[in-house]
This record gives C-alpha cells, structure tokens and sequence, in this order.
C-alpha cells in the first residue's frame, strides 16, 4: 500500500489516479485515500472565489470558474450555467 499523495495516509482501501493531461501534472501518478484528498490536489479552483470545482464550471479564455456568476463577477460576458 502507497501512501496517500495529499495527506501521507496509508489506507487499505486507497485508490491511484494517472491524470493523462492538465498543467503541471501530466502522466503522473498519485495515490489518494479519499476523494477529498482527490479533489483537494486535481480540481481546478474558480479564479473569482477559490472554491474548489468539481461540478461542470465555467471556462472563458481558459480561465476556470466554478460558475456563470464568478465568470460575471471578473468581467466576462455571455456565459450560462448548464442546467
């Protein structure tokens, strides 16, 4: 058992993510103990106001928003929530 990218814990139920493409972390490996563990070192974090996305989101220009309202909040126009 490898222990857990994020926190160091070693857990029997552990599970490994190759993430295949992303800045910064392409082709790597990484084990985790838990999804939160997960999300807190892979998801994207809204440029506006830094909650983690792990929903759809919004993208503008490549920039990353957790939704259409973040997105209207920094100046962009023209974007919609998926319903």
């Amino acid at each position: 058992m490898k222990p857990c990218s994020v926190c160091g814990n070693v857990y029997d139920k552990a599970f490994e993510v190759i993430v295949a493409a992303g800045p910064g972390t392409s082709g790597n490996r990484f084990t985790f103990d838990s999804f939160e563990c997960a999300i807190h070192l892979l998801a994207p974090v809204c440029r506006h106001c830094g909650c983690r996305v792990i929903g759809h989101g919004a993208e503008a220009d490549g920039v990353i928003y957790c939704c259409a309202h973040c997105a209207e909040q920094e100046g962009e126009k023209g974007l919609e929530d998926r319903v």
